[in-house]
């Protein structure tokens, strides 16, 4: 059995190897691998939901706070709902190869800018098991590989749907080692991820504030974080004031917990 850093070198050299595919790879093969993770999603749903109970009995035997517990949780409605997200991601425009801002310089030269992907990204995440398919299908649409580090509460949980994205991807013809999940749970990989810059182009922290303070301090590669997003509504003069403060009760108290 491979050591937490022999497995994390070894599945970064394979993403950084499949990346150099992942950016040449055509709009219907990635979308094609896009519809196929949501349907294998629902197709192995129990497969899953049986990871994730184990994960959830656990965390919450340790004492995990109820808001925790819940982001922890899925179930058949929230798994069909991540399938959703990843259709909808699916029938987003291909971003890669698309030229803007354009314009002609005095002598002539024509200079514009074009999208192209980054390569591997690396993404260290909590307790939220959706976000390894939300950062999977993004990364997958974009053309870049991707090596999930979730939190070892939702370790199984985890295991379960990359594999889900793994297959999926694959029977579509998304290059080997595109996706990378680390299955060990030692903490010092994250730091050990943070300094490997030859393989990892890009990282994203997702989570507390703790865990984006280390990431944003630590890592030898760029980092693009957030923090708790936009959370603010503004409400026009002119708006429907009933419908106004619907939309704003909802957006508070609809899932606080997220």
């Amino acid at each position: 059995m491979k050591s937490g850093i022999e497995e994390l070198k070894a599945k970064a050299v394979a993403a950084k190897a499949a990346s150099r595919k992942m950016a040449y790879l055509s709009a219907e093969v990635k979308n094609k691998a896009l519809h196929n993770i949501s349907a294998d999603l629902l197709a192995r749903k129990d497969e899953v939901l049986a990871a994730n109970q184990l994960d959830y009995k656990e965390a919450e035997a340790s004492g995990m706070n109820a808001a925790m517990l819940d982001r922890l949780m899925l179930s058949p409605d929230r798994l069909e709902a991540i399938a959703g997200d990843v259709l909808a991601v699916a029938a987003l425009p291909d971003p890669v190869g698309e030229v803007f801002d354009m314009r002609t310089l005095p002598n002539g030269l024509q200079v514009g800018r074009k999208r192209v992907p980054l390569g591997v990204i690396g993404a260290i995440y909590e307790s939220r098991p959706n976000v390894t398919v939300d950062i999977s299908s993004l990364c997958l649409k974009s053309g870049n590989a991707i090596i999930l580090r979730g939190g070892k509460e939702a370790v199984r949980s985890n295991s379960a749907l990359a594999g889900v994205v793994q297959g999926a991807a694959a029977r579509a013809g998304v290059p080997e080692g595109a996706v990378q999940f680390i299955e060990s749970t030692d903490r010092t990989l994250v730091n050990d991820m943070l300094r490997m810059r030859e393989f990892i182009d890009l990282v994203i922290p997702r989570g507390g504030a703790g865990l984006i303070k280390l990431v944003t301090e630590n890592a030898a590669m760029p980092v693009v974080s957030g923090g708790i997003g936009v959370c603010h509504t503004y409400v026009d003069r002119s708006a429907d004031i009933d419908k106004a403060v619907a939309i704003a009760f909802n957006a508070k108290v609809q899932r606080p917990t997220v």
